[in-house]
């Protein structure tokens, strides 16, 4: 491995120590009552090193959105011939959910996580944010791939799955049997991408504008 490939792992080796002692501070005492001088103390680093890594306290636990946005540029991307964009990142968030991984499964053992984000507004209002460079990115990925109407295409396709995450979160927070959620959770990913696929290739078909479909 050369010189900068060495660095640039331990880089990303020190980024993930550090999300992962601010993680835990923030499950075990909230994330509004916990300062970026302890995350500092407890991952043994100057403050100004979390700042280098992290640009806003809130990231230190949304940590993964890079590699959100990577997977679903990637699928919208490189996406087999005669599958659309909506339907390949349909199959990304289902085989991510199969997988268990953080970015798209519902399982109880993340209830922790989103009570944290529930509890504390700087959280959410950073998750919109994220979620809105999401959809900018996976319509600047649409767009380049010659996906008709592709900023409503990516607006349409990211609020569906917003709808359906939530939905499923809210019922975990509530109580409900987790197992059955993540089941029901995978069939309506499906469905509500199918509903918006089938939607814009219709009005593909019929030669109406997504605007003009919509009422617009």
């Amino acid at each position: 491995m050369n010189q900068n490939g060495r660095r640039e792992r331990k880089k990303a080796e020190l980024r993930s120590r550090i999300s992962e002692v601010a993680t835990a501070l923030f499950l075990e005492r909230g994330f509004d009552a916990v300062s970026v001088s302890e995350i500092a103390e407890a991952a043994d680093v100057a403050r100004p090193t979390v700042f280098a890594h992290f640009a806003r306290k809130e990231d230190l636990l949304f940590d993964r959105y890079p590699e959100a946005e990577a997977l679903v540029v990637g699928a919208v991307n490189d996406r087999p011939a005669g599958t659309s964009a909506v339907l390949a990142l349909s199959d990304l968030l289902v085989r991510l959910a199969d997988e268990g991984h953080p970015l798209a499964t519902i399982r109880g053992h993340f209830r922790r996580f989103w009570e944290v984000v529930a509890e504390s507004r700087a959280l959410q209002s950073r998750a919109r944010e994220l979620t809105d460079h999401l959809e900018q990115a996976i319509a600047a990925a649409m767009a380049n791939t010659a996906v008709p109407d592709p900023e409503l295409t990516a607006a349409l396709t990211v609020a569906a799955y917003r709808t359906v995450h939530l939905r499923a979160v809210r019922r975990i927070l509530a109580g409900e049997d987790a197992a059955a959620v993540a089941t029901e959770h995978r069939e309506h990913t499906i469905h509500a991408l199918a509903v918006v696929d089938g939607h814009l290739t219709n009005m593909a078909r019929d030669g109406v504008g997504a605007g003009e479909g919509l009422g617009m």
